[in-house]
């Protein structure tokens, strides 16, 4: 095997996601998983899971999620990289444990893992990481002698992440009336977070913020290089949720189309660079709400693409599959990543993304795995 798509150490590589109900009778129980600990009514749930009745209590991002990992194997397999991938969830089948489990007893010992988040956050990052600390303590305790497990870089910045963005946009804009398409704006959304989390965002704070205004302008640049046009474009902001009383990111994507609407926006392109695919997310919060408040307004809108299973963006995940693999084994590989943020790191350092008490956390330099 060429050094290029060398996988060791590593002898598996984990799809590590969110997860999301199957089914109308899968709703209130993945709820239950996502707020555990809360001390949140049933029924209140109910009430909180109406958007998900809408689509039959079906969120897309398990299928999103299955074609992602069928994509992968085949494009290691094309390309001669011997990994086997696996799939496990935060909250919803298949599990995460159940998985390191299945993982474990097929002889991995070494684990790389890619989770469906781009950026830097306690939720995006911080947290799946404590994820895993929890499964591998629970497969410890079980008696079982888990894998070590390490993390892949942020890849927010990766061009395979960003080019199928900017396609995206492109064709959004063409869908457009032609009238509007030349002055509308790009509204780059992603999922709001707390004041307070995203001052903690990576290791020296606001990474959240920065990574996701550094993507939003190297899309807006390129798409001003394929259009010659330089649209005015925002960062904002979707699917808060908590109390009201606690500070979140802000604007929120709909109170931003009623100011674009007041100031004579012709028309605008909402382009959700926060996601890796349409999870729920997408299909209400945007398809679903901000559409519609767009045409209470008579603002023409459209929504671009989120990468899902683009073939760049899979190979970009082979390429920080080898790079992260060559580093292990001490050498240098080139790290591919745009913009002035440069590439993220490898292992998230001591108190990276804290959120309240700390937590065991693996697959960072705090780890309690080695």
């Amino acid at each position: 095997m060429s050094d290029a798509l060398d996988a060791r150490p590593y002898d598996a590589l984990l799809l590590l996601s969110f997860g999301g109900p199957e089914g109308p009778d899968d709703v209130v129980p993945f709820l239950e998983n996502v707020t555990r600990g809360r001390g949140i009514p049933r029924e209140r749930l109910k009430q909180v899971g109406q958007h998900y009745f809408l689509f039959d209590g079906v969120s897309p991002i398990n299928a999103q999620n299955r074609a992602l990992l069928g994509a992968l194997r085949e494009d290691f397999a094309a390309h001669g990289l011997d990994l086997p991938v696996y799939w496990g969830n935060r909250n919803w089948a298949p599990y995460l444990t159940d998985t390191l489990r299945e993982m474990t007893r097929d002889g991995c010992r070494r684990v790389l893992v890619l989770a469906t988040s781009a950026y830097a956050s306690y939720s995006g990052c911080r947290q799946y990481r404590e994820n895993l600390a929890e499964s591998l303590g629970t497969l410890i305790a079980e008696g079982l002698e888990p894998p070590r497990v390490d993390k892949l870089r942020h890849y927010f910045n990766h061009p395979g992440f960003l080019q199928p963005m900017v396609d995206g946009v492109l064709d959004s804009l063409a869908a457009l009336p032609a009238a509007a398409r030349e002055q509308a704006h790009l509204a780059f959304t992603t999922h709001s977070i707390p004041t307070a989390a995203a001052e903690t965002a990576g290791p020296r704070g606001g990474a959240y913020v920065a990574q996701h205004l550094e993507v939003a302008a190297l899309v807006a640049a390129a798409v001003a290089e394929a259009t010659g046009v330089e649209r005015p474009w925002q960062l904002v902001y979707q699917s808060r949720s908590g109390s009201p009383q606690t500070p979140w990111l802000e604007p929120d994507i709909c109170d931003h189309l009623e100011q674009l609407h007041a100031a004579g926006a012709p028309a605008a392109v909402m382009v959700p660079i926060g996601f890796v695919s349409d999870h729920m997310e997408v299909l209400y919060d945007l398809d679903t709400e901000a559409t519609a408040k767009a045409a209470e307004l008579g603002l023409p809108v459209a929504r671009s693409a989120t990468v899902g299973a683009d073939p760049r963006f899979v190979a970009a995940i082979r390429d920080l599959t080898v790079e992260r693999a060559a580093a292990e084994r001490g050498g240098e590989p080139q790290r591919c990543a745009l913009g002035g943020l440069g590439p993220s790191h490898d292992l998230c350092p001591v108190g990276c993304c804290a959120a309240g008490a700390p937590r065991p956390a693996a697959a960072g330099a705090d780890s309690p795995f080695v």
